[in-house]
Formats: C-alpha cells, sequence, structure tokens
C-alpha cells in the first residue's frame, strides 16, 4: 500500500485550514487517513505549522513520499533534515549526539531566522498603526478647524444683525425728531 504523507483541507470556503496526514495514496483527498501528523494554517501571518517531529520521521523512515507541499512544510520545520540525519546514524556515519547536536543547531538558527521576521511583522503593523492614528488625528484637526471656522461666521452674521438694528433704531429716532 503506497503512502502519501499530504494535506488533508478543512476550514469554510475561503478561510482553508490543513490537517497533515499519513495517507494511503488511493483515498480521496480529505478522505480516510492512517495518521495525523500536524496542522496547518495558512490564513495566519507567518503561517501557522503544528506538527509531530518524530511520528513524520517514523514514516519517512517507513517509505511514505510527501506531495510537494508537504515537502515545502517537511523541510520547513526540520523533518526532512532530522531523517536525513537519522539515515547517517544507520549507516555509521554519524553517532547520536552528534545527530541531535547538528538538529539543534540548526533549529536554533531556524528559530532565530523565524524569530527575527515575526519581530519584522509586528514592527511593521505597529508603523501602520501608528501612521493611521497620525492620519486619523489629522483628519480631526482638520475636521475641527472647519467646524469653527463655519461656526465663526454665524456668529459675526449674527452680531451683524443684533448691531445692525441698534443702530437703525437710533437713525429712526432722529429723523421723526426732525
Amino acid at each position: 500500500m503506497p503512502v502519501k504523507i499530504r494535506l488533508q483541507r478543512h476550514g469554510k470556503k475561503g478561510k482553508p485550514f490543513y490537517w497533515i496526514v499519513a495517507a494511503d495514496a488511493r483515498s480521496k483527498r480529505d478522505g480516510k487517513f492512517l495518521e495525523k501528523l500536524g496542522i496547518y494554517n495558512p490564513n495566519t501571518n507567518p503561517a501557522t505549522i503544528d506538527l509531530n517531529l518524530d511520528k513524520s520521521v517514523t514514516w519517512l523512515q517507513n517509505g511514505a513520499q510527501p506531495t510537494e507541499t508537504a515537502k515545502r512544510i517537511l523541510s520547513y520545520k526540520g523533518v526532512l533534515l532530522k531523517h536525513h540525519l537519522l539515515g547517517g546514524l544507520r549507516k555509521g556515519a554519524l553517532t547520536e549526539e552528534q545527530v541531535e547536536e547538528k538538529f539543534n543547531a540548526w533549529l536554533e538558527e531556524k528559530g532565530k531566522i523565524v524569530g527575527s521576521k515575526v519581530e519584522g511583522l509586528d514592527k511593521a503593523k505597529a508603523d501602520a498603526k501608528a501612521k493611521a492614528l497620525e492620519a486619523e488625528k489629522a483628519v480631526n484637526e482638520k475636521r475641527a478647524a472647519e467646524a469653527a471656522a463655519a461656526a465663526l461666521p454665524e456668529e459675526v452674521v449674527a452680531d451683524a444683525e443684533e448691531a445692525a438694528p441698534a443702530e437703525e433704531a437710533p437713525a429712526a429716532e432722529t429723523e421723526t425728531k426732525e
């Protein structure tokens, strides 16, 4: 029975969420599977990948073939590297300590790279938020200035109307006295 490590789609329309599974190659995409190895959520930034390394390596050692997308995910998480290092262990080229040392060094390096990417995304999000806040403040100040300017002419017109009858009244009195 040929076994594939592939993605099984879940989630609603437009919001895909995948399970990483080991399944018979002849079964349907979302059909029966042999074992669930992890999850992959491309909707988050960066994408969320939760994978059981040991189970995945075991399936690879038993001959399971990953699909292209699954292969990229396994490579990203270090499953293919660990499989490669364990192959060297079986051949006698490496010891268990060397395998663990190389794998842990790779994990630390990968963690730094991912951490810097997350920090960059957080910084970009904070910058965008600050820029939007500044733009909103500018718009609010402009609206307040326009409202104040619109209110001033009404007061000036009202003051002018109040002052005009007061000035006309003495003029009318002077005319009647003559």
